[in-house]
């Protein structure tokens, strides 16, 4: 069989670095590093061109001298901001039938869009805190709100990342910053009930677990020493790395009921096990850090392989090399 070749698409002003996990992660794979491709290039009103090649597609970047026909496309590290903008090329790629994880525009939409989100939660009874979504809110109406969910709440907008944005709520004058700031931007936002999510030291505290279709790939614990701050590794907490077998059982099925409520094949999933545990988040494309490269990016390409060989043999006593 040829070595497959691999497209790696991802948005170049990210400082996640998930790309170069990915990269590696191919090279290790196949033998060949992947063809890395700005993914500006296809969305709308880039200078990056998909067309039928055969019964493939074919990808071209004509002011780049790039010309690629693909065996799987990777799509990752996308900004949230940017991702209803690849939703053409998204389902291009459906449309041709490539062999990639990163089509399900109505997935991405619903995890990226933390107001869907909690709606699907709702529908799916995806244990989460209570939550009210706020769009302009006057005064009063935040106000009320900030009433209902007990006073002590965390705000943050639809579409965000990495948790600059987010805020710790107890006062009338946080409250009145936070509508200010989300105001400022034009942003609808969301108003929840705080979790208590703290260890017995007096830190906060919550899971990070990556789900792969209907399994743990792996899950870390995030440790914030800050109260007011949110628990992400990019706000200072520690990540402390936990082996799928020793990730509490309930945890791990929330984990995986919430990635398949909003549809999407892998996940990262943030959840805290208070309140007999509850879900914070899916993130479409989670960051990864140190030691994740085997635990998290080789098996998401695995995966591609993994459909790129059933597409070529799908005999059922097909199997892949480890």
């Amino acid at each position: 069989m040829s070595r497959p070749r691999i497209a790696l698409l991802a948005d170049p002003t990210s400082t996640e670095g998930c790309a170069d996990y990915l990269a590696r992660a191919v090279e290790l794979l196949t033998g060949a590093p992947p063809v890395r491709i700005d993914s500006r290039h296809f969305a709308d009103g880039g200078p990056g061109r998909a067309v039928r090649a055969g019964d493939r597609l074919r990808l071209r970047v004509p002011e780049e001298r790039l010309d690629v026909v693909p065996d799987v496309v990777v799509l990752y590290e996308i900004p949230p901001h940017r991702r209803r903008s690849l939703a053409g090329f998204q389902r291009l790629l459906e449309r041709h039938d490539v062999v990639t994880l990163g089509t399900g525009t109505a997935a991405w939409r619903t995890a990226t869009e933390k107001d869907r989100t909690v709606e699907r939660f709702r529908r799916d009874g995806i244990a989460h805190m209570e939550t009210t979504v706020l769009s302009r809110p006057a005064p009063h109406e935040a106000a009320a709100a900030f009433d209902k969910l007990g006073r002590d709440t965390w705000a943050r907008p639809v579409v965000g990342t990495g948790g600059d944005d987010t805020f710790h709520i107890t006062t009338e004058e946080q409250l009145e910053h936070a509508a200010a700031y989300y105001a400022e931007r034009g942003t609808d936002w969301l108003l929840s009930r705080d979790a208590g999510n703290f260890r017995p030291d007096g830190r906060r505290h919550q899971f990070r677990v990556f789900v792969l279709h209907d399994r743990v790939l792996h899950a870390r614990e995030h440790i914030q020493p800050d109260p007011d701050t949110p628990c992400n590794t990019c706000q200072g907490a520690t990540p402390v790395p936990i082996a799928p077998a020793d990730l509490p059982a309930p945890l791990a099925r929330l984990a995986v009921a919430a990635t398949a409520s909003v549809g999407l094949p892998f996940a990262g999933v943030d959840l805290a096990s208070e309140h007999g545990g509850v879900v914070f988040e899916v993130n479409v494309q989670p960051a990864f850090v140190a030691g994740e490269l085997p635990l998290v990016a080789v098996p998401y390409v695995q995966a591609h392989l993994g459909a790129l060989a059933a597409r070529r043999d799908p005999s059922p006593d097909r199997r892949m090399p480890a």
